[in-house]
Formats: C-alpha cells, structure tokens, sequence
C-alpha cells in the first residue's frame, strides 16, 4: 500500500463518498476507486459497503482508516517539523480546545502563535471532556485543555484554573452576576440540558440530586451552541460553565448568574500524553495556550475563574 492509498481510504470514509473523495484529492473517480480495490486486494478484505446511502466502512476500513489517518498525521509532523532555517520552531501541533473555551480563547491562541511562530502548523479541534481525553489517549492531539481530571498513566494533567457553573436564561429575565440563582429557582423553569452522559451533566445531575429538586428538561442536546440558541430563543433556561457565557451575556444575547444551593464549580487544565518525546513546538504551542488562560482569567474575560497556579 502507498500514501495516495491510504490518502483516498480515509478522505472516502470521512464524506462517505467516492465523488466527493475524488473533488477534494483532486482525481478522477475511477482513480479513487481503483486505489481502494487495490487496498482491498492487497489485504483480502473488503473495506466498505457500497450502499444506496454511501460508502459504508466495515470493521476492517474503519480500523485501517484510523492507523492510516495517524500515519499521515505523523507524516505530516515530520514533513512540518523540517526546518530549513536553523533556529525556527516548526512542526505541527494538533490542540482541543473545550466546546466552552473555544470562542474566548481560540482567536488570540492562534493569532500569537502565528505572529511569534510563523513556522508552527496549528490544528484546533474542539469537543466535550471525554472525547477530547479519548483523543489525547489515541495520539491525535498533542495537548488539550480538560476538565475534572487529574494525572493518569497515559496523561500528564496540569491545573490552569478552577471556574463556576452559571445559571442561563434569556435577556429579558435580566439575571446579574452580582446576584447568584438557587438552583431550584432555575428548576422551576423548562431546562435545556446537555445529553446524558456528557460530563457537564453528571455535574449537574449531582447538583439535582444534592438539592433534591425536580427539574422539567425541555430539550437535550449534545452541542452547547444549541444550548445558548434554544435559551436565547425562549425555550428555557440552562446551566453552563462561565467561559461558554461570557461573549453572549456581553452582546446581551443572554443574561447569568452564579448557580447557588448549591456551588458547582469545574476545574480546567492542560493535558498532554506522557509517551513519547515533547517537540519544541508542542512546548511552545503549550506555554502560549497557558499564557492565554492566565490572561483571560485575570482580565475578567472569564467570569468567576480562580487561578489555580502561577
């Protein structure tokens, strides 16, 4: 098998398409599925189901397209890695950002790295606590920011900062930050709630639970984008971690308060594999993203953060 194989196996599986595969390597169709034949030739296996919906992968394509995406990713790192310039960082470095950082820190992150480190390839993906831990554990990113979660064998965790969860309602209910909501106060409206499962709402269901209130959940949802729409648009209320909050209770999209009876609070912290080396550009990348924590936690741009270290 070579690189262009391996190219059209993972882009066939990320769009689900043959034509669109071919649009986006800039082939021809029968190029694209002739690689794949020969893939499937090579290993004695088929890798997809052709169905009336798409190229479906089977056990095998999924397994394969996952080794070879990290095999290009590596690849990649290498190719960025390659100064010719000595003295330059370089390299490509892949971060996840929480769903709920990502409009406060993701802009200023890459703009500093970009001004100060022109030759460093950044890759900002965004997702829940879970899937971003399932990430740092696989190898595809280099670092990332998580919650409630301390050192493990695979990650080494440092603690950034340590923030409050806020009750979310519309504009017109004029909640105020000086001012904190009891928790069965926010019950006695429709929620809109993170799917079960999710870690923001395990915190959550403990806060219920410890408050022994009942609470009516009009919607869930696993996007906290929808989350704001849905409250901004009448549809209840909601609870969300300060950083999510801030951008929209400025443009009075939405207004907060501190949840009370009881506290919740969630710390954040940046983790990072403990196999194998530290490139100089994931350290960079690293000390940078830490910068800009500190930064918005002291300039009041993330409401109720507490440092936890400096």
């Amino acid at each position: 098998m070579d690189l262009k194989q391996l190219k059209a196996l993972v882009t066939v599986v990320e769009t689900g398409s043959v034509t669109r595969a071919a649009e986006l390597l800039h082939l021809v169709q029968p190029a694209v599925t002739r690689q794949i034949h020969a893939l499937e030739h090579e290993l004695g296996v088929p890798l997809f189901e052709r169905t009336r919906q798409g190229m479906r992968p089977t056990e095998a394509g999924t397994t394969l397209a996952e080794r070879a995406r990290r095999a290009l990713t590596e690849l990649d790192r290498a190719r960025a890695e390659l100064s010719p310039v000595p003295g330059t960082i370089t390299g490509l470095v892949s971060i996840g950002l929480l769903e709920s950082t990502a409009e406060m820190l993701a802009e200023p992150l890459a703009a500093a790295v970009l001004r100060d480190h022109p030759a460093i390839e950044l890759r900002l993906l965004t997702a829940y606590s879970g899937h971003l831990q399932q990430w740092l554990d696989n190898g595809d990113l280099d670092l990332s920011l998580v919650y409630n979660l301390a050192s493990t064998p695979s990650l080494n965790v440092r603690p950034l900062v340590r923030e409050k969860l806020w009750v979310v309602a519309p504009a017109g209910e004029c909640l105020s930050p000086r001012q904190p909501v009891a928790l069965a106060t926010a019950a006695e409206h429709p929620l809109v709630l993170p799917s079960p499962g999710h870690a923001l709402r395990v915190l959550i269901d403990r806060a219920v639970a410890q408050a022994r209130v009942t609470v009516a959940i009009a919607v869930q949802t696993n996007s906290m984008t929808l989350q704001k729409q849905l409250v901004a648009g009448g549809q209840g209320w909601t609870i969300l971690p300060g950083a999510g909050i801030a951008a929209d209770v400025a443009r009075g999209t939405l207004s907060a308060a501190p949840l009370a009876d009881p506290q919740v609070l969630r710390s954040i912290g940046i983790g990072t594999p403990r196999s194998g080396p530290v490139s100089p550009a994931v350290r960079t990348v690293a000390e940078e993203l830490v910068r800009q924590v500190r930064t918005a936690a002291r300039q009041s741009q993330w409401p109720s953060a507490e440092l936890l270290e400096d």
